[in-house]
């Protein structure tokens, strides 16, 4: 452990991922970087995930293997468990891009001042094939939010001292738990430290993949609920979002 350097809590959460847990493991345990926790939930499963949990559980600092009421509720698992300054989510068949990513990552990071730390994701195919690499904005505009996820989890390192002011994740979304926490705070949005980085990989394979109706639905109610802009812009940007969704829809096809 090293004390000037803050801690950094790594969760996990897993259900029948023995796929490419191990490799997301040791994405996790060989950075360079010398103070961090990392955290496992695993749903219950029943392939061959406890197996390769037990075999690294040298270097877990803490894992579970139980029943939970999804995603949500196993992040939440997470947060409670963890003790670091900073929370960040890596998937089962994701993680960090190289080993010395959160090295990078949290050079010249002040933890009094930064609450949201945002690096850039390589989007992969089940392959490992990189699709394209996300964005590096240097002044990160919250309004983004309005029309997406902007700041994909993977690449994300919260505060702690977020959590405590806006609690856990809602075990009510079943896709967008992340966003959901996220508007919670757009009126009063933290500030958020930007690094030209690419940090983690996020692979094309989990339960978001191809239910993209669903997350659009589930997106919308999120924005109402949260009331993040008037009801007449929430309207546009709906119907905005659904009318670029068909056309690219449609183009495929073609």
């Amino acid at each position: 452990m090293h004390p000037n350097k803050p801690l950094i809590t790594v969760v996990t959460v897993v259900f029948n991922g023995d796929k490419f847990l191990e490799e997301t493991i040791k994405s996790v345990i060989k950075q360079t970087y010398g103070n961090i926790e990392y955290i496992i939930i695993d749903g219950g499963s029943t392939d061959r995930t406890v197996d390769i949990i037990k075999k690294y559980e040298d270097k877990i600092a803490y894992w579970v293997s139980e029943k939970d009421d999804g995603i949500a509720d196993a992040f939440n698992k997470g947060v409670m468990a963890a003790k670091g300054e900073y929370i960040n989510f890596q998937g089962d068949s994701d993680g960090f891009y190289s080993t010395c990513a959160l090295e990078k990552v949290f050079n010249n990071v002040n933890t009094k001042e930064d609450v949201l730390i945002s690096a850039k994701v390589q989007r992969v195919d089940i392959n490992g094939k990189e699709l394209y690499v996300s964005k590096h904005v240097s002044n990160f505009n919250k309004k983004s939010l309005l029309f997406r996820m902007s700041i994909p989890h993977q690449g994300l390192f919260t505060h702690k001292s977020y959590f405590e002011k806006y609690g856990l994740f809602d075990v009510n979304n079943v896709f967008c738990m992340d966003y959901e926490h996220l508007l919670r705070s757009y009126h009063h949005f933290p500030k958020v430290l930007t690094k030209n980085i690419i940090v983690a990989r996020w692979r094309a394979d989990g339960l978001n993949n191809d239910r993209i109706l669903e997350i659009f639905k589930e997106y919308c109610q999120i924005k109402n609920n949260n009331k993040v802009a008037s009801n007449l812009f929430l309207y546009f940007i709906k119907y905005w979002s659904l009318l670029k969704f068909y056309i690219k829809t449609l183009l495929k096809k073609i």
